[in-house]
């Protein structure tokens, strides 16, 4: 590839884990753009002198994964309205002096669910089970998507209910961990780490068996814990996190190039990489 081509970054600590480059390796060679997609590791604390060195080398866009979110969103200036709400920024475009920041967690999971897996979001009741920066993250989206409820249940319930503060929206619902009730929702969403711990959050049953579709955003070869525990109570209404996590890149590389790649070829074709 020519020393020419534009030069994005993914950053992060842990990061050697990021299929980030291999997904805009396969929206460049789809839509004819040449670009130079690096990972890079970088520790909480230096992204703003990064940021500075990546564009001094000719940087036109980064990535940003945890735990780098927040301090990216004080980095940025402007930022777009999903970030501003979030307090957290994924994707920064560098032009100019200018450090804009974006947040595309939430409109990559809602098109997700919506166009890939078919789901309606408009007066859906969803149980978000987490309230860090990954729920903190999509909220705005499923807000301006018109869910009719959203509760939200975490190990702590002051954490939940300082993220219902922050919202303050009439729309959100408090649950209990380990008392949730099977209150007719039509979609859980587990935004959590605990499938990276091989732990099944403590749902009812009664949330398989009314019809609940279960998606979890983190994603492996093999079905998570917790869509693991839908299958074994005869659940089949279920998605793990690659499909967000291609969409909301596309969303990157939309706001970087100004053209929308088709996100279900590459959808697939990480899959298919995954799992070989």
């Amino acid at each position: 590839m020519p020393d020419s081509a534009s030069k994005f970054c993914v950053v992060g600590d842990p990061i050697q884990h990021s299929r980030s480059p291999e997904i805009h390796a396969l929206f460049a060679k789809q839509t004819g753009i040449e670009l130079q997609y690096s990972r890079q590791r970088v520790k909480a604390g230096r992204l703003s002198e990064f940021v500075a060195e990546f564009r001094d080398s000719g940087g036109l866009g980064l990535n940003v994964t945890v735990p780098l979110k927040v301090e990216a969103f004080d980095l940025c200036q402007p930022t777009n309205f999903a970030a501003d709400r979030a307090q957290a920024v994924n994707t920064i475009q560098l032009a100019g002096d200018e450090v804009a920041g974006f947040n595309t967690d939430g409109i990559g999971l809602a098109r997700d669910l919506e166009d890939n897996l078919g789901l309606q979001l408009s007066g859906a009741k969803v149980l978000m089970l987490g309230a860090g920066g990954a729920t903190r993250g999509v909220l705005p989206e499923l807000l301006q998507r018109d869910c009719s409820q959203i509760a939200i249940c975490n190990r702590t319930p002051a954490r939940a209910e300082r993220l219902l503060q922050q919202f303050n929206e009439s729309r959100f619902a408090l649950e209990l961990w380990g008392e949730v009730r099977a209150f007719d929702y039509d979609l859980v969403i587990n935004a959590t780490s605990s499938s990276l711990a091989g732990d099944r959050p403590p749902l009812p049953a009664e949330l398989v068996s009314q019809g609940a579709f279960f998606y979890d955003m983190m994603y492996a070869p093999e079905p998570t814990p917790l869509l693991q525990w839908v299958s074994e109570h005869g659940g089949h209404r279920q998605a793990d996190g690659l499909g967000m996590l291609v969409e909301q890149a596309a969303e990157s590389f939309r706001i970087w190039h100004g053209i929308k790649p088709r996100s279900v070829p590459v959808i697939r074709e990480i899959r298919r990489v995954m799992q070989s």
